[in-house]
């Protein structure tokens, strides 16, 4: 369960990143974008950059590793687990990670293609150095599957700089409490009982800061697609800042690969009838926050870190459990 982490990194790179700006008013002041390289800039940002890795690496084997058993350097094949939705985490977070660090370049006043070759490569560096980490971990082990989704969200941000100078697909995150019933769960190896809403406390937590962090069956990975950059007539009535948005999200997630979980040598599993496993999608309108026009490069730092949340916005539903389509008047 990678994806929290993943998460909270985003969110503590977006706090710092109000002045990762970037806009072609070139104002004074500390927000604003230098116009040519600026060497006190940069070596805050790289110096900046480097011990925020180091001091990440030591906290995350610390606070997370240092709890499991190590083992030699081994690969783990974990296609599947958690109904892939680590794997929309692990696009989404190398795709954020690098975009916000090139804003950052673009901050110190190195060119667009440059701070983005910057951004690209720190998230490879970041991704790469958990995926070792979980290479040595008995419970883990180095995932392909990873490191592809790695690369994809990597190449998401490098394709659209070099073809268009601009991000017009952006990757985004929502996550919503989810209410979970006091069914009753009996051992099946012997006699205990326990209910799905234990079962969850136990995997997801019970306050909003936990389960908005790490409950699967609540979280929702975006793609985000402005529509009017793709328009060919620059006088589009459509607003500059509309998009469409596709999710992909997942339901009924007790366990990795299956609903089954053990408790003091005793083995559970939920009802596949009452708990299927479910893969949902989605179709939304959304805003891209980086498109509202302002002055105020604070302001506009601000909005590219809300870019990376996706606005609550009426949705249509659809999952792999032929349970049809499904209409949201407000969906986050």
């Amino acid at each position: 369960m990678k994806l929290p982490f993943f998460i909270a990194v985003i969110s503590l790179l977006c706090c710092s990143a109000s002045p990762l700006t970037a806009q072609k008013e070139k104002p004074s002041g500390f927000f604003a974008p230098a116009d040519t390289l600026n060497k006190a800039r940069t070596y805050t940002l790289i110096g900046g950059t480097s011990a925020g890795y180091v001091a990440t690496m030591i906290g995350l084997n610390a606070a997370w590793y240092s709890d499991f058993e190590r083992s030699e350097f081994q690969f783990f094949n974990d296609w599947g687990e958690w109904n892939d939705m680590d794997k929309a985490g692990h696009f989404y977070s190398a795709y954020n990670e690098s975009l916000i660090l090139m804003y950052g370049g673009i901050w110190a006043g190195m060119p667009r293609k440059k701070a983005m070759w910057l951004g690209v490569g720190f998230g490879a560096l970041f991704q790469t150095s958990i995926e070792v980490l979980d290479g040595f971990s008995a419970k883990w082990g180095f995932s392909v599957g990873d490191i592809a989704f790695n690369t994809g969200g990597l190449a998401l941000l490098a394709a659209q700089e070099l073809a268009w100078q601009e991000q017009r697909i952006t990757l985004k995150f929502s996550a919503h409490p989810v209410s979970y019933p006091q069914t009753i769960v009996n051992a099946t190896n012997g006699d205990g009982t326990t209910t799905i809403s234990d079962r969850t406390a136990d995997l997801y937590g019970t306050k909003f800061y936990e389960t908005f962090l790490k409950d699967y069956n609540g979280q929702t990975i975006w793609a985000s697609v402005n529509l009017r950059s793709f328009m060919k007539k620059k006088n589009s009535k459509i607003p500059r800042w509309l998009n469409v948005a596709v999710g992909y999200g997942a339901d009924n997630l007790l366990g990795g690969f299956a609903n089954v979980w053990t408790i003091d040598d005793l083995n559970y599993a939920a009802s596949p009838a009452n708990f299927p496993r479910r893969r949902q999608f989605y179709l939304s309108f959304d805003v891209d926050f980086t498109r509202l026009k302002t002055r105020r490069p604070f302001v506009k730092g601000l909005l590219i870190c809300l870019n990376a949340l996706k606005f609550p916005a009426p949705t249509l539903e659809w999952n792999t459990h032929g349970g049809g389509f499904r209409f949201y008047p407000v969906y986050f």
